[in-house]
């Protein structure tokens, strides 16, 4: 069951948008300040947190700003909800890193299909894994790179891992063996 954050200083709004959430089975936290969601966000490491814009002691801006400060907030999906959703406001929401920027009164379906898309997209970011293809240059290409920075790319990390493999003992015992047969000349180092 993921965890949201509400922060809305409106209790009415704030006692609805936990309905729904709870309706749609979520675990809805809230908070009616910005202070106190800073605070609750730092006890209760949410999936995701809904904040209006406009609420007293902290606003919904300083809010992200003190998220985005510390690490292990910093990367929480984060909604803002705002009455006023003119495009200079929403332009400095999504500046400073909002997820997304919903315009009150939002239709239930409407945020619950924010809050699932931005669920959705903080999962896949964290089972995302690196796996590079050295099997060839077209990767590469189609990063950007030109033929011969891409071929030489290629070339060094196919060498690194040939030479990763000297740390395993078993390359050690063969080339012990293959130089005691003389079939490797020694060289220069």
């Amino acid at each position: 069951m993921s965890k949201i954050l509400v922060i809305e200083d409106e209790p009415e709004m704030r006692r609805n948008i936990t309905a729904l959430l709870r309706y749609h089975g979520y675990e809805p936290i809230e908070a009616e300040n910005g202070r106190k969601g800073v605070d609750l966000a730092r006890r209760e490491k949410p999936d995701l947190i809904l904040c209006d814009v406009m609420m007293p002691e902290l606003d919904g801006y300083g809010v992200l700003q003190a998220l985005h400060q510390d690490s292990g907030l910093a990367l929480i999906p984060f909604v803002f909800l705002t009455a006023k959703g003119d495009k200079d406001e929403l332009r400095s929401g999504m500046n400073l890193g909002a997820d997304d920027y919903l315009t009150k009164p939002v239709a239930n379906a409407d945020l619950v299909q924010a809050i699932e898309t931005r669920l959705r997209r903080s999962q896949q970011h964290a089972n995302r894994e690196f796996k590079p293809n050295f099997s060839s240059a077209q990767p590469l290409l189609k990063l950007g790179l030109t033929p011969r920075a891409a071929e030489r790319l290629l070339w060094l990390s196919q060498r690194q891992d040939q030479l990763g493999h000297r740390d395993d003992p078993q390359h050690h015992r063969v080339h012990r063996k293959k130089a005691r047969a003389g079939n490797i000349r020694k060289t220069r180092g």
